[in-house]
This record gives structure tokens, sequence and C-alpha cells, in this order.
């Protein structure tokens, strides 16, 4: 019984997407109602998430034979897994309309998406970990497809596959290593195996560590596995691209940063060298190639892949003896991922209201944006602010965090790095504000109308973003307490 309980986010989100799918079978009318249905789902999802981190006992050891850790750390991402499903339904509720008559199967997919997210998350045997990221994978290329009439949604959606299933098999290649070296599945039971191993052991755990980070690093867009991020993002739905820059990277990271702290803690020299140069990469890479883009689907996705390199600092720097710092940074990961999901989400709300209404996602197509939408220009102003890390916002609380916890454990190079780029960042995305508020509209171009939905979705993030850069404490708690893992 106390499992049944302990799981009941998953298992809400479960009955959902089948409710969703077998009320789509009954009768031929268009059934408008559905999302509602989805959102529903998510909203109790949420509610009962919250509900057991604040009135139930939380479990000591892995439970399912020690497949799921259901602790603190996974119920924080059944927080941003429902949190995201919610505010991507919202967003796509108009757009989905006007492109497709076939809506019940996004909304049921996008809610196992979310499902697996938890399950990722929660995941303490390398095998739960790959059958959980098989499922947000797959939904994943149906979404980014689900377009079937649009050729760049079909593009997208194939080339995420191809680069997918090259980064799952070598992750399942690295697994299997692990497996031979330990004789377990069990990230605890790997632990403790590798503890004090000889040297006929300890040479394969490099190798497989970057095997592993090749499927983790495609989730999270980390360079170099980044590629098929630019054409996905441009390809497919807006709300699906939306839902791939916040959702599959939260995914990424939650199992990135359970692995390596639970399994492999006696190679932390080995995965902090491998980390650290992947995050300077990603980030320079990321923020050096937004600045030529002049599609803004195409710019967000290089803004999210430089943001992957930021979040990964945090990692680097976590200190077990300093897990009660401020700044021990696995606190900085969550509350960067926290603001991102807000800010992310809010920009593409922004994004799909501006395509709605004009068919563009050129950014020189923003000119005279104030004029025509002032509740569009003011609340993208305020996320592109959050994006750069503008102090006031929800960026620059996560930035601080990471950035700090670098600056903690010495790692200076990584710091000054990671401040140079956000530095570049801000060209870019002031350049989105320039022609939003300084350039004229074109003759003849429309005022925009917001529908309810946006409106809604807008007023959430923007207040959120605004929320965690003025009065932080709430969430900066929430994150110290979700930072204990199970086995550790």
């Amino acid at each position: 019984m106390q499992t049944l309980i302990l799981l009941l986010p998953q298992l809400i989100l479960f009955l959902a997407a089948l409710v969703v799918f077998g009320l789509d079978l009954v009768g031929r009318d268009e059934k408008r109602w559905l999302p509602y249905v989805a959102l529903g789902g998510t909203i109790v999802a949420l509610g009962v998430t919250i509900y057991l981190i604040v009135a139930v006992e939380l479990p000591t050891e892995p439970m399912l034979g020690g497949t799921v850790a259901l602790d603190s750390f996974a119920f924080f991402f059944q927080i941003v897994a429902t949190l995201v499903a919610a505010l991507v339904i919202i967003s796509s509720l108009g757009y989905m309309q006007e492109r497709t008559p076939y809506r019940a199967e996004f909304y049921g997919l996008l809610l196992l998406a979310s499902l697996s997210i938890t399950l990722v998350a929660a995941a303490a045997d390398l095998i739960m970990i790959y059958v959980a990221f098989e499922l947000l994978s797959i939904t994943s290329y149906v979404l980014t497809g689900y377009l079937r009439e649009d050729l760049k949604s079909n593009e997208a959606a194939i080339k995420y596959f191809l680069y997918g299933a090259m980064a799952s098999a070598a992750m399942l290649y690295g697994m299997s290593l692990l497996y031979g070296a330990t004789a377990s599945t069990n990230l605890s039971a790997i632990a403790g195996t590798l503890l004090g191993a000889d040297a006929s052991l300890r040479w394969l755990v490099f190798p497989t560590m970057v095997l592993l980070m090749v499927g983790f690093g495609f989730k999270i867009a980390a360079v170099p596995f980044h590629q098929w991020s630019p054409d996905a993002y441009e390809g497919a739905p807006t709300p699906v691209t939306a839902f791939l820059s916040v959702g599959p990277k939260a995914a990424g990271f939650a199992v990135l940063v359970r692995l390596v702290l639970t399994a492999l803690p006696e190679f932390r020299a080995d995965w902090v060298a491998l980390l650290s140069a992947i995050s300077m990469i990603t980030m320079t890479l990321g923020n050096l190639v937004a600045i030529s883009q002049r599609n803004i689907k195409r710019m967000l996705a290089y803004s999210s892949i430089a943001h992957a390199g930021y979040i990964l600092i945090g990692l680097v720097s976590w200190d077990l003896w300093q897990s009660e710092s401020a700044f021990n940074g696995i606190n900085g990961v969550l509350i960067y991922l926290l603001a991102y999901l807000f800010t992310n989400l809010g920009a593409f709300a922004v994004v799909i209201a501006f395509e709605q209404a004009t068919g563009s996602n050129q950014i020189e197509d923003y000119a005279g944006l104030m004029q025509r939408s002032p509740a569009l220009a003011g609340t993208m102003l305020i996320f592109l602010f959050s994006l750069t890390g503008i102090p006031g916002t929800g960026g620059f609380i996560g930035k601080l965090f990471v950035f700090g916890a670098a600056i903690q454990v010495q790692f200076y190079a990584l710091a000054v790095v990671a401040i140079v780029n956000s530095v570049i960042a801000a060209f870019y995305y002031l350049n989105v504000l320039r022609y939003m508020f300084f350039q004229p509209a074109s003759e003849g171009a429309p005022t925009l109308e917001l529908s309810p939905a946006l409106m809604a979705a807008l007023a959430v993030t923007c207040g959120l973003t605004l929320v965690i850069g003025l009065y932080a404490q709430p969430f900066l708690q929430l994150a110290q307490f979700s930072v204990g893992l199970l086995g550790i």
C-alpha cells in the first residue's frame, strides 16, 4: 500500500493518458474538451506530489526490488515534469486546434512523456534507466513529427530519431560494460563493487563514462551530442519544441546526477574532468552559433545548448563535504532547472502566440512588437533578461548558485568561461529586444490578439520567473530539500 501511495503521481499520469486515448475512441464529435482532461490529470498529479512531499515520510531504501528510489530528488523532478506538461498543454490549445484534427493523441503522448520523466528521475537501476529513457525518446520522436503534412516536422522527427537511436545504442553498450565489470545493474551495488577495485576493473570505467555520456548528453543537448537540437526545434510543432527544451533536458540531468553520485563516486576526478570539458565547449559553441541565427526557434535551440553547459557546472562543483552549504552545486542544478522551466516555456509561449498570429518565426519579423502587442513584448523582455541572467529574474538566481558553487570549490577557470559566455549571450538576446522595441513594424502589420489560454500561460511563467528572482527563499529551500539522493 505504501508503494502504491508513493507511486500515485505516476499512476495518475498513466491513467489520465489512458482516459484521453479511450475517450477519443468514443463517438465522432471533435471533443475539444479532451485537452482539459489531460490538463486536469497533470494538475491532480502535481497536487498529489506536493502532498506526498509535505505529509508522507519518504522511504529510506529504494523500492520495487531496488529499481526505483522515491526520494526527495525524484519528487522534485515529478514537480518539474507535471509543471512542464501542464504549461505546454495550456500553450498548445489554439495552436494544435488550427493545425490538426487529431489532437487527442498529442495530449495523451505528452502525458506519457511526462510520466517517463518521473520514471527516469527515480530510476536506481540501469535497466530501469534504459526503459524509462526509451519511453521518453519514442514519445518525443512521435511528438516532433506530429504534423504529418508538414515536411519540416517530418524531417525534424527523422533526424531526431536517427541521432537518438545511435545515442541509445552507445549508452546501452556503456551500461553493458558497467554490468560486465560489476555483475550488477543496481547503482548502489555498482558503487560498492567499484570501491577499492583493482586496475583490471578500473580501466573500464572511463570508456564506460564516455559511452554513457553519449546517451545523457543527447538528452541534455550537450556538445558534441547536440546536432539534432536545432533542426528538431525548428521543425517540430512549437509546443513540442517548448517541451523538448525543458522536459528531456530535466530528465537527462536527473539521471546523470543520480548515476555519477550514486554509482561512480569513487571516480569523481574522472567524471569531473570529462564533464568540465564538455561544459566549457557546450556553453561556448551554443552561444557563438546562436549569434548568427535568424530563426527564433533555432536561436533558442542554441541558447538551450549553452544553458546545458551552465547547468553542468553545478554537477562538477558538487562536494560531498559541503552538502549542507548554500552553494553545494546540486542545489544550483535544481534551482537553475526550475527557473529555466518557467523562463523557457514562457519564451516559447510568446513564440507560439506570434507564430499563430503571423505564421513567422523570423527574428526580424518581431520588429515593432511593442506597438503591436505590449503584453507579448513586455513578457518576452522579462524572459530574455532571465535567460541572460539579469538580477531580479529567476535566471540570475540559477546562475548565481552554479557559478558560486564553482568558485567555492576553486574551479575558477570554469567560472570565468561561464561569465564570459553570459556576456556573449546577452548580445543575441538583446538583439531580439532591439527588434521588438527599437525597430518599426512593417507597413500594415496587424495588432496581435492573445487567446485566454496563452494569456494564462504567460501570466504563470512570467510571474514565477520574477518571483524566483525577487523572493527565492521558498524555491531555494525546495532545492536544498531535494538534494537528498538515496544510495550516496
